[in-house]
């Protein structure tokens, strides 16, 4: 272990349980190697809701993971991150103010609408949704939650990521031809009142840099090359490219496959580049793990050892998480509605 490693893990035997520290499934190994718990998104803060004893809680992934965690624990824990620059660029395609031009919108022509968030966005995006009287989902759960809303006789708008919502809707049997894009860059959102009134679903045009990087032509062709390879990705992945794999799963989905595969066999996985490679590490010698394409997370790989330390060591204010009341009860009413499901 490096001398910076051997300088944190001194930090947390100094502070016990009074310190937690949470790194997401997607971060590098020299970070993972400190983490106290692994996971991720919603598993994560829900980790951190659960850790009473924990007085500071050190989130190792990006900027929105670390505001759940805010909203879900209580107000005497302090949430930080060893790098607050580490966004996300999906999240930031929504704004509130552009989510609610998008509802006004929609709501304009039909009034059975309900808001359906993916967590990976930011905490005014939630408190929005929570105020509408919508829910948050994960990628995992996304189904159960349109199921929610469809049982009551709503229409949904998800954001901010287009490709999870249309195969969300896909593998609930909805017809492409009514699940409609909303363009935000585009007036009336690209669309006409006709569009939005033959729509059960209307989706963001948003999408995530990492799994966008996942096409057609590359499963094609590691198909061709690993005939007896499953080849699985994440929701994410546009729709015609997840449609051509063998399975589609979130990031806690793809462990579990990966876990249960049988000895001897090939997966072939379409995330983000840290994961499948700690995967492969994990498998070897039991199952062949490998990317469909590297592609890596820039802003999870903000966070490192020595930025890791600093915090430890230095505590400084700026590297502090905090959701403003306002928002936080909104959005809190948001993500206990998928909670509770």
């Amino acid at each position: 272990m490096s001398e910076v490693g051997e300088r944190i893990d001194a930090i947390r035997e100094e502070w016990g349980d009074r310190l937690l520290i949470l790194g997401h499934h997607y971060q590098r190994p020299s970070v993972l190697a400190h983490a106290d718990k692994l996971g991720d998104s919603l598993e994560l803060s829900r980790l951190a809701a659960d850790q009473e004893k924990a007085e500071r809680i050190v989130f190792c992934g990006v900027h929105f993971m670390a505001e759940s965690a805010d909203i879900l624990t209580s107000p005497e824990q302090i949430i930080t991150m060893p790098e607050t620059g580490a966004g996300c660029p999906m999240a930031d395609m929504a704004t509130a103010e552009l989510m609610q031009t998008g509802w006004n919108r929609l709501a304009g022509v039909c009034d059975d609408w309900l808001p359906v968030v993916y967590v990976n966005s930011t905490a005014r995006i939630k408190a929005l949704c929570g105020k509408l009287g919508g829910s948050t989902c994960t990628s995992s759960n996304a189904g159960r939650v349109f199921e929610w809303a469809l049982e009551q006789g709503k229409r949904i708008f998800f954001l901010p990521d287009e490709h999870l919502g249309r195969n969300t809707a896909a593998t609930m049997g909805i017809p492409d031809d009514e699940v409609a894009l909303y363009n935000p860059a585009c007036a009336d959102g690209g669309l006409s009142d006709d569009e939005i009134r033959s729509a059960r679903v209307v989706v963001w045009k948003g999408y995530c840099i990492v799994h966008v990087a996942f096409t057609i032509n590359q499963i094609r062709q590691v198909r061709a090359a690993n005939p007896d390879a499953t080849i699985i990705v994440h929701p994410e992945t546009p729709r015609e490219a997840a449609d051509l794999a063998d399975g589609q799963g979130s990031t806690s989905q793809i462990i579990k496959a990966v876990e249960a595969a049988p000895d001897g066999s090939t997966l072939i996985i379409g995330t983000e580049q840290h994961l499948v490679e700690r995967l492969a590490r994990e498998q070897a010698g039991r199952v062949t793990v490998k990317c469909l394409k590297p592609s890596i997370c820039a802003n999870m790989a903000k966070t490192n050892e020595h930025n890791l330390l600093r915090l430890l060591e230095e505590w400084p204010d700026e590297l502090r998480i905090h959701v403003s009341p306002s928002v936080a009860d909104n959005a809190r009413l948001a993500l206990q509605r998928m909670l509770e499901l």
